[in-house]
């Protein structure tokens, strides 16, 4: 007797087909039970991570400021309505003083572009119920599908400027920080001359949807001026495998993929984002809502 199938008795051959049947099945099952888990429940386990940024030159009136980051939306490609009023109402429980949205609005997908104007116009009406009246946002890569011109009146209309390459004092009992965000890096060009005030003497923040941009961002004369820049994009690897980590990162977000990175000066932070792009799954990367407090270090 050999050790070929076709060789053995015809009780054997039964019983290693049995098996063979078994294991493919126990392994189409637990695939399935997986994707189930991914898609219903794991894409919906909103996670509020609560962070504390030092910042050495904070002005005393900024002293336990709060943040709340939200990113990658992406309305509503899988990110359904229900889901966004959730986080909505998630970040009014906080009660922050300033929310900061890092970009990816609609995706830019194979549907024509009319679907993600309408989906725009969907997201700003359940965003219009932010309570914080101090909110700002930049845009992402996948915003450029719609573009500037369309997207930046729809979210004037619910009182959430867009800084593109541009900043703005954020003041507070007579004292301010500064907030500047910059054209997203993967789809247009920042302009870090026009982003960051000329000669700050409080604190910077900046806005940037692609976190690798830190990079370039740090070679320029103008990135030590910035103290914390705020990032998303990369939905923090989205589906990650244990002991292998994320299967597919966006360019632009491979080498800085989720949590806190320290640069001297510079403190950036890439959130994990809310939603799901190219297949309606998470694993083992909740959503995310940052809530970031101010303290002087």
């Amino acid at each position: 007797m050999t050790g070929n199938f076709a060789d053995q008795p015809g009780s054997q051959q039964h019983k290693l087909l049995t098996r063979r049947s078994f294991l493919i099945g126990s392994s189409l099952a637990t695939a399935g039970a997986v994707a189930l888990y991914s898609s219903e429940f794991a894409r919906h386990e909103l996670s509020v991570v609560n962070r504390s940024l030092a910042i050495s030159n904070l002005p005393g009136n900024f002293q336990n400021f709060r943040i709340a980051q939200i990113s990658d939306i992406h309305f509503d490609e899988f990110t359904e309505p229900f889901f966004v009023r959730r986080v909505v109402e998630q970040v009014n429980s906080l009660a922050p003083d300033l929310v900061l949205i890092t970009g990816d609005f609609v995706s830019n997908s194979p549907l024509p572009r009319r679907f993600a104007e309408y989906a725009m116009h969907q997201c700003a009406a359940i965003l219009r119920e932010l309570a914080c009246p101090q909110r700002f946002a930049v845009l992402g890569n996948h915003d450029a599908f719609l573009g500037a011109p369309t997207i930046l009146p729809i979210l004037a209309s619910i009182s959430i400027p867009v800084l593109i390459n541009r900043h703005i004092p954020i003041e507070r009992g007579g004292q301010r920080l500064w907030l500047c965000g910059v054209a997203d890096p993967v789809s247009s060009v920042p302009d870090l001359d026009l982003a960051i005030p000329r000669q700050p003497d409080d604190p910077v923040l900046l806005m940037c949807h692609a976190p690798d941009y830190v990079d370039g961002f740090l070679a320029h004369p103008r990135g030590r001026l910035v103290d914390v820049m705020l990032s998303g994009h990369s939905h923090g690897g989205q589906i990650r495998l244990p002991l292998l980590g994320p299967i597919v990162l966006p360019a632009g977000g491979k080498k800085y993929v989720t949590g806190l990175y320290r640069f001297d000066g510079l403190q950036l932070y890439v959130n994990r984002g809310i939603g799901a792009v190219g297949v309606p799954f998470r694993l083992n990367c909740p959503p995310e809502i940052t809530l970031f407090t101010l303290q002087r270090s």
